[in-house]
C-alpha cells in the first residue's frame, strides 16, 4: 500500500462493485481515484508530493515519510470536500472518474475515502485501543467495544461504519458484529434495533453475506466443491444468527434483503445439485451444513427424505410387478 493511501488499508475489500459495502472501500476503486487526482484534479500537488517522497523513501526515513504523507492526505481530502460540495462539482467528479473506470461504486468509494482521511487519527487511535483479536464476543467484550465506539462516535459520527469495520476484522466470524446492535437496544425487535447507533452493523453483515454468495458462485463455477461447502456453512451460520438474534426480522427491510440473498444462494446450490442424479446425492445437500437448525427441523427434513425414498421404492416395485 502506497503511503499516501495507508489510512485506507484496514477498510479495503475485494468485493462486487454492484452493491455497496458499508464501512469498506473497494480496493479496485483506488487506482481510478488516484489517476483522477494525480492527472486531472491536483496534478501539480501530486507531482510535488512524489518528488518530495523519492529521497525520503531512498533514505528509508519512515518518520518523515509519514509526516509528508499525512500533510498530503489532509490537503487532498480538504480539496475534495470543497470540490464535491455542490451538485455540479459532484457531477463533474463522476464524469471524470467514469473515464478511468466503469465501476458504479467508484464515486461512493471516493466519498468514503474523504471520510476515512478526515477521521484517520481517531481511527488509528481506536485501532490501537482494540485488542488484536476477539476470540469470544460475549457481553463483556461487547460492552468494552461499545464504550470505545461511543467515545469515537461523539466526534466522528460519519466515520462510525469504518470504526465498526475495525472491530469486525478482529472477530472470529463476521456475523458476530450484529451483537453490537442487539445488545444496545431496549429489545431485540428489528424496529428497536434499527434506531440504535450501531444499527448499521446489520447491513454490514448482510453486505458480507452477499459477498459470501458471490464467492460461493465462483467456487461452484470453478468446481471447487470443498471450498464451496465451507463457504456455505458460513452462510448458513450467518443466516441462522440473524434470524435468532433479531426478532421480527422478516417484517423489516433487513429481512427482505436477507430473503433475497438466500434465494439467490439457494438457486446457485440447486443448480449445482441438479447436475447429479438424485440417487447419487451431493455434499452441498448435507443436513450437517446447517449446524444450528433445531431438532424439529432436522426430524422434519429426515421424515421428508424418508417419505421420498419410500415412495421411490414403492414405484420401483410396482414397475417390476407390472413387468412380471
Amino acid at each position: 500500500m502506497l503511503e499516501k493511501l495507508r489510512p485506507l488499508e484496514p477498510m479495503l475489500v475485494d468485493g462486487e462493485p454492484e452493491h455497496d459495502n458499508c464501512g469498506h472501500i473497494l480496493r479496485g476503486s483506488l487506482a481510478a481515484i488516484w489517476e483522477w487526482i494525480s492527472h486531472d484534479l491536483l496534478p501539480t500537488m501530486a507531482s510535488d508530493y512524489a518528488a518530495q517522497m523519492r529521497p525520503l523513501i531512498a533514505a528509508d526515513n519512515q518518520a518523515q515519510i509519514r509526516k509528508v504523507a499525512a500533510t498530503f492526505q489532509t490537503k487532498v481530502y480538504k480539496y475534495l470536500e470543497s470540490a464535491l460540495t455542490s451538485p455540479e462539482g459532484a457531477d463533474r467528479a463522476r464524469a471524470k472518474l467514469a473515464t478511468y473506470t466503469a465501476s458504479p461504486s467508484v464515486f461512493g468509494d471516493l466519498t468514503k475515502m474523504i471520510v476515512v482521511l478526515r477521521a484517520r487519527d481517531a481511527l488509528a487511535r481506536l485501532n490501537s485501543e482494540l485488542p488484536p483479536t476477539i476470540v469470544e464476543f460475549g457481553q463483556v467484550q461487547v460492552a468494552k467495544a461499545t464504550a470505545l465506539l461511543d467515545a469515537f462516535g461523539r466526534d466522528n459520527a460519519a466515520a462510525l461504519p469504518f470504526a465498526l469495520a475495525l472491530v469486525a476484522m478482529r472477530l472470529k466470524t463476521f456475523w458476530q458484529l450484529i451483537r453490537l446492535a442487539t445488545e444496545a437496544g431496549p429489545s431485540r425487535n428489528a424496529a428497536d434495533i434499527a434506531v440504535t447507533p450501531c444499527a448499521v452493523v446489520v447491513s454490514m453483515v448482510l453486505d458480507q453475506l452477499e459477498d459470501k454468495g458471490t464467492a460461493l458462485r465462483a467456487a461452484l463455477q470453478n468446481n471447487c466443491i470443498a471450498v464451496a461447502r465451507e463457504i456455505l456453512i458460513e452462510i448458513y451460520d450467518a443466516e441462522d444468527a440473524l434470524q435468532a438474534c433479531i426478532y421480527r426480522l422478516d417484517q423489516s427491510d433487513w429481512g427482505i434483503r436477507l430473503h433475497n440473498i438466500m434465494s439467490a444462494i439457494a438457486a446457485d446450490v440447486d443448480a449445482e445439485v441438479s447436475r447429479f442424479p438424485e440417487e447419487v446425492g451431493h455434499v452441498l445437500e448435507s443436513l450437517n451444513l446447517r449446524r444450528r437448525h433445531s431438532l424439529a427441523d432436522r426430524l422434519t427434513h429426515m421424515a421428508s427424505k424418508g417419505r421420498d425414498a419410500f415412495n421411490s421404492r414403492v414405484a420401483t416395485c410396482m414397475k417390476l410387478v407390472g413387468q412380471g
